[in-house]
């Protein structure tokens, strides 16, 4: 056990989370999602995964660590609803209050069609995986940066 860390971060995904840069992106998926098939097309070219956790819960423990992008408009994205881009399922709207925890500030999910967020998933850094058996329950962050307490935000 380490001291201040989420305890659902195990190694593979600490070490994939920190060797990220500024910009990469980590896909967040449920159980019913593609993941190992289009986890191969991303940088890290394997599947993690956090079996036995809900979507939001391991948003949480990701964005412990991970800073969110403050340098574009939508460092969170969601996979939309089939045709329902504004439609928000009890799994999206509970990982929303986890990222806006995390940040200490809002921070809306932007809706990605099905099939572009699977394309934009093969462009990842890396894909992890969950329990989560909700359907929808698949998200997208871009890493930011950690600046000194005087450099400016963004």
């Amino acid at each position: 056990m380490l001291k201040n860390l989420d305890p659902l971060l195990n190694a593979d995904i600490l070490h994939a989370l920190r060797s990220m840069g500024h910009g990469d992106e980590v896909v967040i998926c449920d159980a019913n999602f593609p993941g190992d098939s289009v986890a191969h097309s991303t940088v890290l070219g394997k599947l993690l995964r956090l079996d036995g956790v809900s979507s939001p819960r391991a948003v949480r423990a990701v964005l412990s660590v991970l800073p969110l992008d403050t340098f574009i408009e939508q460092p969170a994205s969601r996979m939309e609803v089939g045709g329902e881009p504004h439609t928000l399922p009890a799994v999206q709207r509970e990982a929303q209050i986890e990222v806006n925890a995390a940040e200490g500030r809002e921070v809306p999910f932007a809706p990605i069609e099905r099939f572009a967020f699977y394309e934009r998933a093969r462009k990842a850094y890396c894909v992890i995986v969950t329990g989560e058996e909700r359907g929808y329950g698949c998200f997208v962050f871009t890493k930011g940066v950690l600046l000194a307490p005087d450099e400016p935000r963004s």
